[in-house]
Parts: structure tokens; C-alpha cells; sequence
């Protein structure tokens, strides 16, 4: 369990031991239903782990050449590669990098892959498609919204798949149940099942948040073993984001001032949601943070206001069980998924440190930023 006082402020921090505790579920999951389950790295990219991660995961998942360098580095493996659109000067290193490559359109795999050699394809190639299916309901994170640039549609394709394309790539889910799963796996075999027969291995992508506490496992393994007797030659991936680092670890935050303004009080934290957690603004969601609760009249009630100059940088009130005051702590959790890796320096504001508390209980300051970081952004 971590020890929050020994972790500085501000800081993200992840529990190993939390982190290991998924992976074995997800192992689980692997082994019960034959399927594949890799990284996604636009989830959760903290290669310091990636070696416990590969102990469990068969490998990993890029949407860039970065992120397919960093898999083939520091995993060492190749990646699972899918870009909207691949530039023309980069798409031979990132077939160094890759074992699958998922092309976003038929335009694109006829671009990159036409002109390739049989001698130069090692790569399995596959087409992203969009299966006109969703659950969810924000649009920022839907990929078969109305409009959707993600995927090709099953009416754009003729009836046929381009010659040597050897995968399927679907990704409609975020953070859904697997209820939701098992009915994405039957509405893709009803639309593109007439193509299966040519295929060698199919990736539902992610949004399969297995590592949720009520998540029900064995409804996914059972609707994952079905796909798999119906479907015997095709492998079965699945690259979730989110389910690895899962409520895995905190940004640890200090109150720097308490503002009051027509009555509303605003705690100031060393922290901020624009810069440090964007997505509690994009989404939005609104972030657990312990020892707090939902308004409660009667009790010390603030909002949480960013320290960046941005007007918008706060969360709306929180009620506590005493006043705050400058100098305490305030711990945010499960703020390692999809968290991390959209920081920015923003305004200038210092980047937390990002630390992993080790399951031998002690604390390992991974990265510590300076003003260099912040400068060599720039220009």
C-alpha cells in the first residue's frame, strides 16, 4: 500500500502491485479464452514497466512511429501498428518496428503496401472497418459517430476485400462492459463475417474495461470462447488502454491557496486539470479524490481550482469532513490511464514527477522535470 507521505507533490505515482493484480486477470482472461489481449500504448506508455507487463501481455499496440519505436525498445517487441493516415517519410521505419500493420482505408493500403515487394511485406497487413456499432455516448471518444473518419465502411468496399489484407481491425467501445463486447463481436460477424474465410486474425481493439471492479469476466470469456469455435482460424486481439493501469495509481497534489470569491471557495492546487488531466475536461469526468465526497451542506465545501492561468482549470465543489488549509494534500485517484500520457506544460506550469511505489514497498522517483523539458518543447 502506498505510503502518500513519502511521495512528493505534485507527483503521479503507480502501485506496482496494483498494476501486477491486472495483468493477472488479464492473463486469466488470455488463457480461458484463447484470445490475444496487447497493450495499447495511447493508454498507458510507462515503459519503466513495460518488462512486467510483457510477463502477462502478448505484446503491444502503436498509433505512431514513436510509439512503435518505444514498443520495439523497450519491450522488445514488435508492435501491432494503426494510424488514421501514415506519412510517406516515415512509413519504412515503422515497418521495422511492426509486425501488424492496419491500414485506415483502401486508399492507404494501395499507397503503401501496392508498391511494396513480396520480398519486403514480413508484415501482416490488415484494414481498419468501421462496423457501425456503439455504446458510446460521448463523441469525442466514439469512432463509429455519424461522420466517423475511423474505418472503412462496409458498403466502400464492393463486396471485397482488397487482395492480401490478412486482418480486420474494429475499435468502437470505451470503458464498456462485456454485455457490450459480446454484442460488437456478433454485429462484426453479421456485417464482415463473408469475409472471414480469407482472414488470419481479427482485433477488437479496446474499450473492454475487464479490470473494473462489477466487470463480468466470465460474460467476456464466454463470448470470446463462442466467437473463437465459430471462427476457429482467425486469432482473436484485443488491445484495451484503460483495463491495464486501471485504478493503478494517484496524482498526488498539494493546496497552494484557498481563494473566496462571492462565496465560493476555490483550493488552489499545485496541479492542473488542463495541463495534468485533460480529460476531466474533454470527457468530462469528474475525478475521485480521497477523503472527499459529493457537496454536503453543513460541510467544508471547495472547488478544485488549477494552477494554470486558464479560466477553466478547476473541478466543481467538493465537500471534506475539515476546512483545508495551504500546505495540505490532496490525493486524486486512478489518474495513471489515459493521464499520463496527455500531459502538456502548458502556461509553463512544472510537470509532476512520475513515480512507481514498488511492491517491496519502497519509492522509486522514475522522472523528475525541469525547466529543460519544458524549453525543449519549444523554439
Amino acid at each position: 500500500m502506498i505510503n502518500y507521505s513519502e511521495v512528493p507533490s505534485p507527483a503521479y505515482v503507480l502501485d506496482e502491485s496494483r498494476l501486477r493484480r491486472n495483468l493477472e486477470l488479464i492473463q486469466r482472461v488470455q488463457q480461458e479464452s484463447g484470445a490475444s489481449v496487447i497493450l495499447a500504448l495511447k493508454g498507458f506508455s510507462m515503459w519503466k514497466v513495460f518488462p512486467l507487463v510483457k510477463q502477462y501481455l502478448a505484446g503491444a499496440t502503436a498509433s505512431s512511429l514513436h510509439e512503435a519505436r518505444l514498443i520495439f525498445e523497450e519491450m522488445g517487441v514488435q508492435a501491432h501498428t494503426y494510424s488514421p493516415a501514415y506519412m510517406p517519410d516515415e512509413f519504412v521505419e515503422i515497418m521495422r518496428y511492426s509486425s501488424h500493420i492496419t491500414f485506415n482505408s483502401v486508399a492507404q493500403y494501395e499507397r503503401f503496401w501496392g508498391p511494396l515487394s513480396q520480398a519486403e511485406r514480413p508484415i501482416s497487413p490488415g484494414l481498419r472497418v468501421n462496423p457501425e456499432f456503439s455504446v458510446v455516448e460521448t463523441d469525442l471518444y466514439n469512432p463509429s459517430a455519424a461522420g466517423s473518419r475511423l474505418g472503412t465502411m462496409l458498403e466502400n468496399l464492393g463486396g471485397q476485400l482488397p487482395a492480401g489484407i490478412e486482418g480486420l481491425h474494429i475499435h468502437t467501445l470505451c470503458e464498456s462492459s462485456a454485455e457490450d463486447t459480446a454484442n460488437l463481436l456478433e454485429a462484426v460477424e453479421a456485417r464482415f463475417g463473408v469475409f472471414f474465410p480469407q482472414l488470419k486474425w481479427i482485433n477488437f481493439g479496446g474499450g473492454h474495461l475487464m479490470t473494473r471492479q462489477g466487470y463480468d469476466v466470465d460474460r467476456l470469456i464466454k463470448a470470446l470462447q463462442a466467437f473463437r469455435s465459430r471462427n476457429p482460424d482467425l486469432e482473436v486481439i484485443l488491445e484495451p488502454g484503460s483495463a491495464i493501469a486501471w485504478e493503478t495509481g494517484e496524482l498526488i497534489s498539494t493546496v497552494l491557496d484557498i481563494v473566496d470569491s462571492h462565496g465560493v471557495k476555490t483550493a488552489i492546487l499545485d496541479v492542473s486539470f488542463t495541463a495534468h488531466m485533460p480529460d476531466t475536461l474533454e470527457m468530462p469526468y469528474r475525478p475521485k479524490v480521497l477523503g472527499a465526497t459529493d457537496p454536503v451542506p453543513g460541510k467544508p465545501t471547495y472547488r478544485l481550482g488549477g494552477v494554470s492561468c486558464l479560466a477553466g482549470d478547476f473541478m466543481t465543489e467538493y465537500s471534506f469532513e475539515q476546512e483545508l488549509q495551504v500546505g495540505d494534500r490532496l490525493i486524486l485517484w486512478d489518474m495513471i490511464h489515459y493521464t499520463m500520457v496527455k500531459t502538456t506544460t502548458f502556461n509553463g506550469v512544472k510537470h509532476p514527477d512520475i513515480c512507481i511505489w514498488h511492491e517491496d514497498d519502497h519509492l522509486e522517483v522514475v522522472k523528475h522535470f525541469e525547466y529543460e523539458d519544458f524549453k525543449g518543447r519549444l523554439s
